[in-house]
């Protein structure tokens, strides 16, 4: 029988990796010897089956059969390093390796080098199944592209300089043959089947279809959907989780109508899916139907008090502008409603009479989903809302525009013709979207037109290598494309620009590092990952979010007074272990969408705004 590979992806937060998980070990417990491995920069592999993992093939402890891998993208990356530049050091003089080294030093080739281990289980597998625990779903959308990306740019490179973005032409063209038969794998409709979990919810309804279309362009199919995270109908007696099921029931029948797959239905649990036993159990109700089960009597809630009230000034002189304008970066794993906070806090700004833009960097953008209102590639006023504007970075609209204008910039330096040839090559690669990107957030960090700006950024590991970007970039100016031109006094004004927004970003009067989360194990541990991450960076967390906190007072039945227990232990562990001030968000009734909505929730958790007048943008008292 041939491997049968299985992709589960979604929006972040779905439960991606609890349904991977148990299918995993559903696999395993029949006999089958099955590996899974995950694609996330930010994986939690180790987290769900409570035992190292690493970026080794280990088996899975009390499983039989299972055996798992979380790509590590640094060791990745030095591994693909070594085998690309190995080669040539025998071939070429020092310092042309330095600086096709250099150029390998790049924000996409850590991208590119967890893929190239990714393909080696789809090329040569040694298992009866792989299943594939993938990224939130605008960054899978680019992976799974990059096969096809990949093997343009190398033949491309090839008949030019013979130079890429991800390395040396000829040391990578064993491996346009290994990814064009991923490609061809993942198409195989015999051997691989898609899974994309969603939750009965407006947001992650859309990006499934988004994804589902986008899936269908790379002829990749998909084949069924698991429906996560819903509430059981015992909650019903409750008036305010009867609204959310109420809610949810129309997004079911929403799913029912559009999605036409085969699906799957999972129930929200009272506790947390970690463990084997656990796994086993809800492997059970995924393909059994067995009715939900608790695992351990209910215990009993002590409602603590949150260490500052959310009203503080300690919070919110996190939140406020002082002197300076402030800059406010939302972060955290998909799903724990970093764009919902990030809507919240923009509109309350605007409201206390601050100038405020609002932006996203997120490859999977709802910010007008949240808003209600319509949101476009330039500022724009946010109607109904003074003093507030928001921006969507489109990062395939915001490439054609960076390449266009390097190009023409270079021509108009004089550069000659097989330099210009050389650039353009060098930017028709996977990574100038997130170049792009970055590029445009430098552009908007740079100006003095706002008091304010939240930035609703993508999940945690997308935001570190963006906010890594400057330094990695700022180097690589000294480092041109393979014999081509000298360094030139734009590159100095770029540089100078780059560095002004860094040292604005580690300025806490400037600038606010938040990072969102849930108070479940999982986002906690990622959050500790990305802030000691962004501290090697000279980047300090400033404020933790606490968000979909359960309102004690609704916590009634034995099953949600077990959730909200659950939350206890965890933000009494958020407390202890983040040494900032820590906002509480609570789960509402009803979805955070429309502005009534959302500025209802601002006053609840900021206090109640004071009335503010529009104030006219620069641009906007400028004469006709």
């Amino acid at each position: 029988m041939e491997t049968q590979f299985l992709f589960f992806s979604g929006k972040g937060g779905v439960g991606k990796t609890s349904m991977a998980c148990t299918t995993a070990v559903r696999y395993a417990d029949e006999g089958k010897r099955t590996l899974i491995v995950t694609t996330d920069p930010a994986s939690n592999l180790a987290d769900v089956f409570e035992q190292p993992i690493g970026h080794q093939v280990t088996p899975i402890q009390a499983v039989p059969n299972l055996y798992a891998m979380e790509i590590d993208s640094d060791r990745a990356t030095q591994e693909y390093q070594e085998r690309a530049l190995a080669p040539l050091r025998e071939i070429f003089p020092l310092e042309i390796v330095t600086v096709m080294a250099a150029q390998m030093d790049s924000p996409c080739t850590a991208e590119v080098a967890a893929f190239d281990r990714f393909t080696d289980f789809l090329d040569a597998p040694n298992f009866d199944v792989v299943i594939f625990d993938t990224a939130p779903t605008g960054h899978t959308l680019r992976l799974l592209e990059l096969p096809a990306e990949w093997s343009h740019t190398i033949a491309n490179a090839s008949e030019g300089s013979g130079q890429t973005c991800i390395g040396p032409a000829a040391a990578i063209q064993d491996a346009k043959a290994k990814y064009d038969r991923a490609l061809v794998a993942m198409r195989d409709e015999s051997r691989t089947t898609f899974i994309f979990v969603l939750q009965p919810e407006a947001t992650p309804i859309k990006e499934t279809q988004r994804a589902v279309s986008e899936l269908a362009k790379l002829d990749i199919q998909t084949h069924q959907i698991i429906i996560n995270g819903i509430l059981p109908p015992s909650e019903k007696a409750n008036p305010f989780f009867a609204e959310r099921i109420k809610m949810q029931e129309k997004y079911l029948a929403q799913i029912e109508r559009e999605l036409l797959l085969p699906a799957r239905r999972m129930f929200l649990l009272d506790g947390e899916i970690k463990g084997v036993a656990r796994l086993r159990q809800v492997g059970k109700m995924l393909f059994d139907g067995s009715a939900p089960q608790t695992i351990k009597a209910t215990p009993r809630v002590d409602i603590r008090k949150p260490r500052l009230a959310n009203h503080h000034r300690d919070i919110l002189s996190f939140i406020l502008p002082n002197t300076h304008a402030r800059t406010i970066f939302f972060a955290g794993k998909g799903g724990v409603g970093k764009t919902s906070v990030s809507c919240v806090t923009a509109v309350w700004l605007a409201q206390q009479g601050y100038r405020t833009l609002l932006l996203t960097t997120d490859p999977a953008a709802h910010l007008g989903d949240v808003l209600g209102v319509p949101v476009g590639a330039q500022p724009a006023r946010v109607e109904g809302i003074p003093n507030l504007f928001a921006v969507n970075i489109d990062a395939k609209a915001a490439a054609e525009e960076y390449k266009a204008r390097i190009l023409d910039d270079a021509r108009e330096r004089g550069r000659p013709p097989q330099a210009i040839a050389a650039m353009a090559e060098e930017l028709d690669s996977p990574c100038t979207e997130e170049m792009a990107a970055f590029d445009r957030f430098i552009e908007f960090a740079s100006q003095d037109e706002y008091d304010a700006i939240v930035f609703d950024t993508a999940p945690t590991g997308h935001t570190l290598r963006l906010l890594e970007l400057p330094m990695d970039w700022s180097k690589q100016l000294n480092v041109k494309i393979f014999a081509s031109v000298d360094t030139t006094a734009a590159d100095d004004v770029a540089k100078a620009r780059f560095g002004r927004v860094i040292e604005m970003m580690r300025d806490p009067s400037q600038s606010t590092f938040a990072f969102v989360m849930y108070p479940e194990s999982t986002p906690i541990v990622e959050a500790q990952r990305a802030i000691d991450e962004l501290a090697t960076v000279g980047i300090q967390t400033g404020l933790i979010v606490a968000n979909l906190v359960l309102p004690p007072e609704v916590c009634a039945t034995p099953f949600m007074r077990a959730r909200r227990a659950m939350q206890e232990k965890y933000l009494a562990e958020m407390e202890q272990r983040f040494d900032v001030p820590i906002l509480h968000v609570p789960l509402l009734s009803h979805e955070v969408k429309g502005l009534d909505v959302i500025q209802a929730l601002g006053a609840s958790i900021f206090g109640e705004p004071v009335a503010a007048e529009p104030i006219p943008m620069p641009s906007e008292l400028a004469p006709a």
